[in-house]
């Protein structure tokens, strides 16, 4: 067995998968109105920055069985009848467990791969520049602050930049919250977001987290982040 084959069963250990889970093909998707839409790019394409053996299993595993676990959750209920978007913004403190964590994954994950992009790096443009400057006083010290975020939240979770009225604010949220829910500290609307559970970084990075979170910006497309920021009008 070769280090990469060794890591991928240790990682999947700790997030309940087994050897055939990760090196067999994909099982079918689980009955029910939530899908599993397919990467949006090669699953290489992040390389070296986010390798492909990372985005195989972050997605077709981890990803994967947040859509069949929601699928579980809410059959024969009427949140089964809801959008993504509706069911994650209605999540309370009464919502069930299986719910919220499985929603949030699913909602977080299509959200994160579709700001990611092998074109990606670089600075904001335009009015999301301006708010990122405004608010942090510039680029440089906006990663910095992101950095922090990110590094500093304990165990697994999300660093968010959501619209805070016309500005921008940086946030984190546990597991698999997102600042959409009702229970999130500070809600908003994510324009950008990036995923600090172990599995999202340790096959390449181990337990070196904030050089992930520095390898990230590489990879971050700032084109569909500010289209973001726009449409959170």
């Amino acid at each position: 067995m070769n280090r990469s084959e060794f890591l991928k069963l240790a990682l999947g250990a700790s997030f309940g998968l087994t050897a055939l889970d990760l090196f067999a093909a994909g099982p079918a998707q689980a009955e029910g109105p939530f899908k599993l839409a397919p990467l949006p790019y090669d699953a290489g394409a992040l390389e070296p920055h986010i390798d492909k053996a990372t985005m195989e299993i972050h997605h077709g595993k981890h990803h994967k069985a947040y859509v069949d676990n929601l699928n579980k959750a809410v059959a024969g209920k009427d949140m089964a009848k809801m959008s993504i978007d509706d069911l994650v913004k209605s999540v309370s403190s009464s919502t069930p467990a299986a719910v919220r964590n499985n929603a949030g994954g699913h909602w977080n994950h299509t959200f994160f791969w579709n700001i990611l992009s092998p074109k990606g790096g670089g600075a904001p443009t335009g009015a999301l520049a301006a708010a990122i400057n405004q608010k942090y006083g510039s680029f440089d010290k906006f990663k910095e602050e992101w950095a922090t975020a990110a590094t500093g939240r304990f165990g697994s979770g999300w660093v968010w930049l959501i619209r805070s009225g016309n500005g921008v604010e940086i946030t984190s949220t546990p597991n698999q919250d997102n600042p959409l829910m009702k229970v999130a500290e500070k809600q908003g609307t994510p324009i950008m977001g990036l995923d600090v559970w172990e599995h999202a970084y340790y096959l390449k990075y181990q337990n070196r987290r904030a050089e992930y979170v520095t390898a990230a910006w590489n990879v971050l497309d700032w084109n569909k982040i500010g289209q973001n920021f726009a449409n959170a009008k």
